[in-house]
């Protein structure tokens, strides 16, 4: 008997993602689809950039849940468009994002239009929450993240670029 691609979605979510560890791939929203064709399970991934080097330990990680599951018919497909977005993150997963110290993606969004790419976003400080903050660098440590400093509490801090 087949589980249900629900059930399946329940085994996903403990699939970590390896840069962002706090995050589930579920979560994150780089599982785009579970479905069932005929015998053979297909889960569609999207990166969260075109060359992100997690997709290919991310796989890995799905494959051995599934095979742990004993669903050894199974394909993993990488889907690039549409283009992953900040936007497919669940709340839990923006929620823990803060609560791990990484600022989480911005509710208006206002760098993700080509026309405001040079503009500077206030981004909260997941420590003290204030808004009194700077980027400091474009990339952080992951080619997700962008580099920003508290002016209130003096810490730097990750935030997750919205796109």
């Amino acid at each position: 008997m087949k589980p249900q691609v629900d059930t399946i979605y329940g085994w996903l979510d403990a699939v970590k993602d390896p840069e962002v560890p706090v995050l589930s791939v579920t979560d994150l929203g780089i599982v785009r689809k579970v479905e069932w064709e005929d015998d053979r399970l297909i889960v569609t991934i999207t990166p969260t950039y075109s060359g992100c080097p997690a997709m290919d330990v991310i796989a890995m990680e799905i494959r051995m849940v599934l095979l742990e599951k004993n669903i050894p018919n199974h394909e993993i497909r990488r889907q690039l468009s549409p283009a992953w977005t900040t936007d497919w993150m669940s709340q839990k997963g923006k929620d823990e994002l803060k609560a791990y110290g990484i600022a989480p993606p911005t509710h208006s969004q206002s760098v993700c239009t080509p026309e405001a790419f040079q503009e500077e976003e206030a981004i909260q400080c997941p420590r003290c929450n204030s808004y009194h903050t700077s980027l400091i660098s474009r990339f952080g440590s992951t080619a997700c993240k962008a580099l920003y400093k508290c002016e209130e509490c003096r810490e730097p801090f990750d935030y997750f670029k919205c796109h």
